[in-house]
């Protein structure tokens, strides 16, 4: 899967692309501030359920998140059990 970002103003998303399906996979957040993003929604399309589009949305989300040295609140429910199953990932979460 391709990933690429979408950023514009105060918010953006994460778009996931597979060759052959025409919906992507999104993962959206705000930019709370330059240190502090919130993750509000993830949405996989019906054929690329089950291929793990999502958690590779969840990964390039923490990946960004460390290289750009800011903090993520998981408000969305998809993240928030990524980052839960993943303590990992606790340098790049927000308490």
């Amino acid at each position: 899967m391709q990933i690429t970002s979408e950023e514009a103003g105060s918010g953006g998303r994460y778009v996931g692309r597979v060759e052959g399906i025409e919906q992507p996979a999104i993962m959206t957040f705000s930019r709370a501030s330059a240190s502090l993003i919130i993750i509000d929604h993830t949405e996989v399309p019906a054929d690329m359920r089950g291929t793990g589009a999502g958690q590779a949305l969840a990964e390039h989300a923490v990946a960004e998140a460390r290289k750009g040295g800011w903090k993520i609140i998981p408000l969305c429910p998809f993240m928030k059990a990524q980052m839960d199953r993943h303590p990992d990932w606790n340098d790049v979460r927000k308490s």
